[in-house]
C-alpha cells in the first residue's frame, strides 16, 4: 500500500456513505435478541467468520435439509406502513414450513439484511420478528450478515434473505412415495396471504385506489395484509411423529393446485373439494378486483389453506388432533385417487 502525503482531502468509507462503527454496534446490539432463541447445538460466537452448530447425537443416517427465501414484494407494504416486525416472521416461515414437510425438525437459521442505509430502529424490528419465528420453530438464530450499500436500495427500504437447516433419519424423509389410493388431503388453515401473490396483491390496490388505512374485516386493509405466515413446525413435527403422513405441501407461490403437486406420484389423481376451503374476506376481495376464477385463485393464492397433509383414511383422526393441538383449525378438503394417466393431476369440483 502507498502512504499518500499530499495535500489532497481524504475520502473514507463513512464519506462513501458506509459507516463500520455503526454496523458493528448495531450488529452487537442485536446478540441479546439472537440469544433469546433455543442455544440447543449452538457453538461459538455468532459474531464469528462462520455460524458453527453441532449435530445432535441419535441418528443411524442423518440427512439434513436447507432452504433459503425471501418475503418477497410484501416488504413494500411493510416500508409504506413503516412496520417491520411481521417480516422477520415471514422470513422464517418461509424457509421453516419448506424444511418440515420433507420431516426434518428444524436445526437453526441464518438471516441476511441489505439495506442502503442502517436504521437501528428498522434492523432492530425486523431481528425481533426473526427471532420471534424462530423460538415458535424451536431453533436458534445462530448467525447472520448485515450490509449497507449506499445506492441500492431507495431511502428506508432493505432486502431479507433467510436460511434454515433441519435433520432428518433418511429412512424416515417424507416426499410423497407412500401416497396410496384412497389416502385423505387434510388442509391446514393459513392466517391470509402469507408471503406470496403481493405483485398482484399490490397492483390491485393501486388499480383498485385502495388505502392502507381503509377498514376492512374489523382492520385496517394493511394490517390484513401483514398478518405473518403461520409457522407450523410444532403441529408439524408432532403430525409426523405418529408415522401415518404420507406427504406435506406447503402451499406457496403456485397456490393450492400447484404445490400439490410437487410430492404426488405419478399416476395419482387429487380429487379437491372447493367447499371445503374455508371462506376468508381476503381472498374474496382479491378475487372480486382481479376477476380471477376460482381455479386460477387455487393457481395462484393459498386460499385459506397454508399447509397440506396426505394421510391415510385411518390416520385421518389422530393426525386432525395433533394439528387442533396448536389450535390450528384443519379441513377434510380432497381424496387421492389412483389413475391410468401417467401423469399426477389435481381436479377441483
Amino acid at each position: 500500500m502507498t502512504d499518500n502525503n499530499s495535500n489532497q482531502t481524504k475520502t473514507t468509507y463513512l464519506d462513501a456513505g458506509v459507516d463500520v462503527d455503526k454496523a458493528d454496534r448495531v450488529i452487537r446490539s442485536l446478540l441479546p435478541i439472537m440469544n433469546r432463541t433455543p442455544v440447543e447445538g449452538r457453538l461459538g460466537s455468532p459474531l464469528g467468520f462462520g455460524a458453527q452448530f453441532e449435530l445432535p447425537s441419535g441418528y443411524v443416517s442423518p440427512v439434513l435439509v436447507s432452504g433459503t427465501d425471501g418475503v418477497g414484494t410484501k416488504l413494500k407494504l411493510a416500508f409504506e406502513m413503516n412496520c417491520h416486525d411481521t417480516v422477520g416472521i415471514d422470513l422464517v416461515a418461509m424457509c421453516v414450513n419448506d424444511v418440515i414437510v420433507q420431516g426434518a425438525k428444524p436445526l437453526f437459521f441464518l438471516d441476511y439484511f441489505a439495506t442502503g442505509k442502517l436504521n437501528e430502529e428498522t434492523i432492530r424490528s425486523v431481528i425481533e420478528g426473526i427471532a420471534s419465528g424462530c423460538e415458535m420453530s424451536g431453533m436458534p438464530l445462530i448467525g447472520g450478515e448485515t450490509a449497507e450499500m449506499p445506492g441500492m436500495y431507495a431511502e428506508g427500504e432493505y432486502d431479507l434473505a433467510g436460511f434454515c437447516v433441519g435433520i432428518v433419519e433418511k429412512s424416515k424423509i417424507i416426499d410423497g412415495s407412500k401416497i396410496r389410493n384412497g389416502d385423505v388431503i387434510l388442509g391446514i388453515a393459513s392466517k391470509g396471504l402469507h408471503s406470496n401473490g403481493f405483485s398482484l396483491v399490490r397492483k390491485l390496490i393501486k388499480d383498485q385506489r385502495k388505502s392502507l388505512s381503509d377498514s376492512f374485516d374489523g382492520k385496517t386493509f394493511g394490517e390484513i395484509l401483514l398478518v405473518p405466515t403461520q409457522i407450523y413446525a410444532a403441529s408439524v413435527l408432532r403430525a409426523i411423529q405418529t408415522e401415518q403422513v404420507h406427504a406435506l405441501a406447503h402451499i406457496t407461490g403456485g397456490g393450492l393446485t400447484g404445490n400439490l403437486l410437487r410430492v404426488m406420484p405419478h399416476n395419482m389423481v387429487a380429487e379437491m373439494d372447493k367447499s371445503a376451503i374455508p371462506s376468508m374476506a381476503i381472498f374474496e376481495w382479491i378475487q372480486s378486483a382481479s376477476c380471477l376464477s376460482d381455479e386460477q385463485m387455487l393457481e395462484t393464492f393459498n386460499c385459506g389453506i397454508g399447509m397440506v397433509v396426505v394421510t391415510s383414511a385411518g390416520g385421518e383422526a389422530e393426525i386432525s388432533a395433533c394439528i387442533r393441538r396448536s389450535n390450528l383449525e384443519v379441513f377434510r378438503i380432497g381424496e387421492m385417487v389412483r389413475s391410468d394417466s401417467p401423469k399426477a393431476a389435481v381436479n377441483w369440483t
